[in-house]
């Protein structure tokens, strides 16, 4: 499965694998975020003028599905996203909330090499509905910058492309010398 190449205003220049959409697919997409990487990962909606990173303070307490919502709690507080089919709010409604595109990103800085990887969902509208900032080999869990890169930090990554696209790990990531902002 090949990737294909997205140059977006403010962000700069993506590579992007669209993952399936299923209801069951996007359900162990998130159990296997969270429930694996949960200390690992910065998660929340990044567009122009907000960029919410957001760490768990621990690993789920619970991760459910109702009326196709997933529900991430964490205890003192948790958050739903629209995976399946919602019922509750009539069709139209149901089909806009509705996560309508998943993907796998890699950003890439202008001498070609990965900066940042993650993945992004987004609903009937095309809006942002989370992105989740994968382990990254140039910063540390409190997002300090590593200096040398440690592409261990590259696991996550390797496994939801295994996982979900049947994707070998891929040389190119391994060849970024550090974090930029887009």
């Amino acid at each position: 499965m090949s990737h294909i190449v997205v140059e977006e205003e403010g962000t700069g220049t993506l590579h992007v694998w669209a993952l399936p959409t299923d209801e069951q697919t996007l359900l162990s997409l998130v159990k296997d975020i969270f429930e694996k990487y949960w200390e690992h990962i910065w998660f929340g909606v990044i567009i122009q003028g907000a960029a919410w990173e957001v760490a768990a303070p621990n690993a789920p307490e619970r991760i459910s599905l109702y009326d196709g919502y997933v529900t991430v709690d964490f205890g003192r507080w948790h958050f739903h996203l629209c995976i399946g089919e919602h019922t509750a709010s009539g069709p139209e409604l149901g089909r806009i909330r509705r996560c309508a595109r998943a993907e796998l990103y890699r950003r890439v800085g202008a001498d070609g090499s990965p900066t940042s990887w993650g993945v992004r969902l987004f609903n009937g509208r095309d809006e942002q509905m989370m992105t989740v900032m994968l382990p990254n080999p140039f910063l540390t869990d409190r997002q300090q910058v590593l200096d040398p890169p440690d592409f261990t930090r590259l696991a996550a990554w390797d496994e939801i492309r295994a996982t979900y696209l049947g994707l070998e790990p891929d040389p190119l990531d391994r060849t970024g010398k550090g974090f930029t902002h887009g």
